[in-house]
């Protein structure tokens, strides 16, 4: 049989999400497809082209209709909540995307939807752009936390009062943390 780059893509999704990041490798993918690793460097130039395709795959799916017309900051909370269930959703997914994210890889840029919400509160493009970094890199820091304290409880490396009791208090610490950066956004934009 013949595999296509999304048959590729979304094996290494599958593995990802049963095994993790430390266990993606060409090698793998290769043998569960049924190829040899050679094989995959047809579609794709390295296991980093590789990576950014799977990163871009998750946030694709945990992509979510957005009101154009909501105020700026309504805007900048819906998409990142949207990023943090994205990161979530998959096993390592947050250390996956973000690692992506810092080597300027993949084709869907969290921070460029983020800069054009921030710029609704009529801000210069470098504020925009500066803002929605500073929302991406404390997205990316919160869920990596959360997401290492989930595993962790679940795999019983550390006693945990129970899963949904961790996701709850998650969700709640990245609600006002996200609205302490976008108060601060909001307090900095110039008028």
């Amino acid at each position: 049989m013949r595999y296509r780059r999304n048959d590729i893509v979304e094996r290494a999704v599958g593995i990802l999400d049963q095994y993790g990041l430390a266990d993606l490798s060409m090698r793998r993918i290769a043998g569960e497809l049924g190829l040899q690793p050679s094989a995959l460097y047809h579609h794709f130039a390295s296991k980093q082209e590789l990576l950014a395709a799977v990163a871009d795959e998750l946030l694709r799916r945990g992509a979510r209709p957005l009101d154009e017309t909501a105020p700026w900051d309504e805007r900048v909370v819906a998409l990142s909540h949207e990023l943090r269930d994205a990161m979530l959703a998959y096993r390592d997914g947050a250390e996956l995307i973000a690692t992506v994210h810092a080597f300027g890889l993949g084709e869907v840029r969290p921070a460029d939807r983020l800069a054009e919400a921030v710029a609704g509160a009529d801000v210069d493009e470098e504020f925009a752009r500066v803002a929605a970094m500073t929302v991406v890199h404390f997205v990316f820091g919160h869920v990596s936390d959360e997401q290492t304290q989930l595993q962790a409880g679940s795999a019983g490396a550390v006693a945990a009062t129970g899963l949904d009791a961790t996701a709850r208090a998650g969700s709640s610490s990245f609600d006002l943390g996200l609205s302490v950066v976008v108060g601060g956004i909001r307090h900095h934009a110039p008028v």
